[in-house]
Formats: C-alpha cells, sequence, structure tokens
C-alpha cells in the first residue's frame, strides 16, 4: 500500500514537471489576429521598410534568429524567424516593440533581410508584438 501511495505520488510530481512543456506547445494559435500596416504604429510601417530593402538596420541586433521558444508563432525549422525592431518614441533602449519575418531560402538573399534580391512579392509572414513576445498579429500587406 505504502509503494503504491509513492509511486502515484512519483508519477504526479513528474506530470507536474512536464506540464510547462505541454503548455508552451499549445500556446500557437493558427488564427493569430491579423493587423493591416495602416493599423500599425508608423515606426512599424518604416521598420517593415527596411526589412524590405535589407537594411541598413539602426539597431545590431536586428535580423537575428527569433527562436519562437513559447511556440506562439507557427513551428517552423530552426532559424526561420528573424526579429526587428520598431522603434518607440520616447524610450532610450530598444523597447518592446518587433517585427518578426519568416526568411526565403539563404541563397540570393541580401544578409539580415528576409526577401531575395529579385523578390518582387510581399514580403514573407511577418508578426507584430507591442508586448515584447507576448503575444503577435500577423501583418496582412
Amino acid at each position: 500500500m505504502r509503494r503504491a501511495a509513492q509511486a502515484g505520488w512519483g508519477l504526479l510530481i513528474a506530470l507536474l514537471l512536464c506540464l510547462p512543456f505541454a503548455q508552451a506547445r499549445e500556446q500557437h494559435d493558427p488564427s493569430l489576429v491579423a493587423v493591416s500596416v495602416a493599423q500599425l504604429p508608423p515606426e512599424a510601417g518604416d521598420t517593415l521598410q527596411l526589412i524590405k530593402r535589407g537594411g541598413p538596420f539602426p539597431y545590431a541586433r536586428d535580423g537575428i534568429e527569433f527562436k519562437n521558444r513559447e511556440r506562439i508563432l507557427p513551428v517552423q525549422p530552426r532559424r526561420y524567424y528573424r526579429e526587428y525592431t520598431v522603434k518607440t518614441p520616447g524610450v532610450k533602449h530598444r523597447g518592446a516593440r518587433r517585427i518578426v519575418c519568416g526568411v526565403a531560402p539563404a541563397r540570393g538573399r541580401p544578409e539580415g533581410s528576409p526577401l531575395l534580391r529579385s523578390d518582387p512579392s510581399p514580403l514573407p509572414e511577418c508578426y507584430y508584438t507591442d508586448d515584447h513576445y507576448r503575444s503577435f498579429r500577423r501583418i496582412k500587406e
């Protein structure tokens, strides 16, 4: 009887320890709210233009990999997402606002840009966050 109780407690503790991982996988919402560029702050539009041009970017960390650890965005292969800072007026640091974009295959793509040099089409999927990755809205052009 005592062994069964100990085994039950051990199983309960193991399940509780795994709970954060299960929750992280379930957070991706396939129906992420869409937002038009016109609905975004003007600084976000400026950042999108820089992304389309391939820079130059004002912050050294613009264009780095966004790892999507919380899995709020659709799950993609490693190095698929890149993040870019959206300036926040009155803030002397990078602030909380970002645009995260999926990237085109590396061949023919300018460094730090999600676009191919000859690609006249819209950006790959891009998302806007104003709360430092807690939530995202898909940008529609």
